[in-house]
């Protein structure tokens, strides 16, 4: 009898659906946002929030626990190094998901899970709200100069032949 036991079997063995977690896990960690069914969007928060927990604690044996669920040594090193920081006043909800509609070869009910971490943790680079904002700054007042160009100079018209 399975008394307590809350988990979803998702309709494979317990050594696939524990590897099957640890991969999801590991790309939500790199991806920081992915797509999947309905009911492996909901096993996979779970999964990841208990990571999250032990990320936030830091320390050599909450590293070695993580890895020995995770299994991947490059999503071991974000969780900790990055992800980490941006969670330390969080105690819980280091996930959200949201339905996408069903999914058009099979009608499976999709959803999107992504990590809650910071807007300025998830832009390309290390510039942050400040350099992305010049930047756009900078591509509007190019775009400004060449209508301007543009405009001076007269259109030729096709001839109709």
């Amino acid at each position: 009898m399975r008394h307590g036991v809350k988990k979803k079997k998702l309709g494979r063995r317990p050594e696939h659906r524990e590897a099957m977690l640890a991969n999801m896990a590991a790309s939500l960690l790199a991806h920081r946002r992915i797509t999947t069914t309905l009911p492996k969007a909901k096993a996979v928060m779970p999964f990841v929030d208990k990571l999250a927990t032990l990320a936030r604690r830091g320390d050599l044996s909450a590293r070695r626990l993580a890895a020995a669920r995770l299994r991947d040594p490059q999503a071991l090193k974000t969780l900790f190094d990055e992800h980490a920081k941006h969670w330390s006043d969080r105690t819980s909800g280091f996930t959200r998901w949201a339905r996408l509609g069903p999914r058009k070869g099979d009608g499976a009910e999709m959803a999107v899970v992504e990590l809650l971490v910071p807007a300025a943790a998830t832009e390309t680079g290390k510039e942050g709200k400040a350099g992305k904002a010049s930047k756009s700054a900078e591509a509007k007042s190019k775009s400004a100069g060449k209508k301007t160009a543009r405009s001076s100079k007269p259109k030729a018209k096709k001839a109709a032949a």
